[in-house]
């Protein structure tokens, strides 16, 4: 079971030809660690993790080993992994931020509706804000080691939802409390899942809709249930990657220095590969059949921003003086950005 230890070796047990031949057996590595991952392997966040783990290889000539394990193989969900890394059950998870937000509010950032919706706005306010996601990793015994973020957030649904008489009591999965207040503002039936529950509530109808992205659906091939993405531009939501932090300073100082530059590599490359993401979505969704209503009409847009207000002014209420901080320098950044 996952976070239990592992029961000690009775080594007064062994001969001294044992003990030689498992000492034998080990690996040559100075450090073998675990990655937990709950998507599946072909996701824009799995495939990031593993260019992670092939730098973290080159740059430590393979000292350091690195097991990802994706699809929530090792029985841990995105909500499950600040714990689970910081009691060092696991050494590395990819987590999605908003899964974090009953830890710390500033979790909540990267998905508030409708502030930063595009990849470049996006990467701003990440920037602004990663001093803050790193001291409450901080706090808890861990690091931060990159973002792996998503494309934009957008509806899939049987059928056009491209106005807000469409949302009306939509049984609509959110991914955090921002969506799920959002919706129910909207006027929406949202119900929070984890994403390894998203495909069995679609199956038996537990849900109608999905608010995530064209990117998730197609990792779940979503077209085998729905019909329709409608590409709303809610958010540009973040994974965080994490790590222990006793397992990173019992590494040599070299390896750490090659973990810290894997780190900053892979952030820069997310970034970069998440521009063409939709692209690609796309081509693979309209092959499926899925309609796709980008943009939706505006009056629709404007609706859903209005519905989203309240959930943005909550937000800086309940998270304080690093909220209203953050904003203003994000929007700071963004008027001096368009020339005004």
């Amino acid at each position: 079971m996952p976070g239990t230890s592992r029961p000690p070796f009775a080594v007064a047990a062994f001969p001294l030809l044992a003990l030689g031949l498992v000492a034998a057996s080990l690996p040559a590595h100075s450090a073998s660690m675990d990655f937990s991952n709950e998507y599946n392997a072909g996701s824009i966040h799995a495939q990031g993790d593993a260019w992670f783990i092939e730098r973290v290889d080159e740059l430590t000539d393979g000292d350091v080993d690195i097991t990802l394990h994706t699809g929530g193989a090792l029985g841990f969900r995105s909500g499950d992994h600040f714990y689970a890394v910081a009691d060092n059950a696991v050494q590395i998870a990819d987590s999605l931020s908003g899964t974090l937000g009953g830890i710390d509010s500033i979790f909540l950032l990267s998905s508030l509706p409708f502030v930063a919706d595009d990849v470049e706005t996006a990467r701003r306010l990440y920037e602004i804000a990663r001093p803050e996601y790193e001291k409450v990793f901080e706090d808890n015994d861990q690091i931060l080691l990159y973002a792996s973020p998503w494309p934009a957030s957008g509806i899939w649904s049987e059928g056009p939802v491209t106005s807000m008489a469409a949302l009306e009591d939509l049984k609509i999965r959110s991914y955090d409390r921002n969506g799920t207040a959002t919706l129910v503002s909207a006027g929406a039936s949202p119900v929070k899942l984890s994403w390894a529950d998203v495909v069995p509530q679609l199956a038996t109808g537990g849900i109608e809709a999905v608010l995530t992205s064209a990117e998730a659906g197609a990792n779940g091939s979503f077209w085998e249930h729905l019909s329709d993405f409608n590409a709303i531009q809610y958010a540009v939501p973040l994974n965080m990657v994490h790590m222990n932090r006793d397992a990173f300073r019992e590494l040599s100082e070299e390896n750490q220095q090659a973990i810290l530059q894997a780190a900053e590599e892979t952030d820069a490359h997310n970034w970069e590969v998440v521009k063409e993401r939709v692209a690609q979505n796309y081509t693979e969704l309209e092959e499926h059949g899925v309609s796709i209503h980008d943009p939706v009409p505006a009056e629709f847009h404007d609706g859903l921003e209005q519905a989203a207000q309240p959930v943005v002014d909550d937000w800086v209420e309940s998270t304080g003086e690093r909220a209203t901080r953050i904003l203003e320098a994000f929007h700071q950044e963004s008027r001096q950005e368009s020339g005004q």
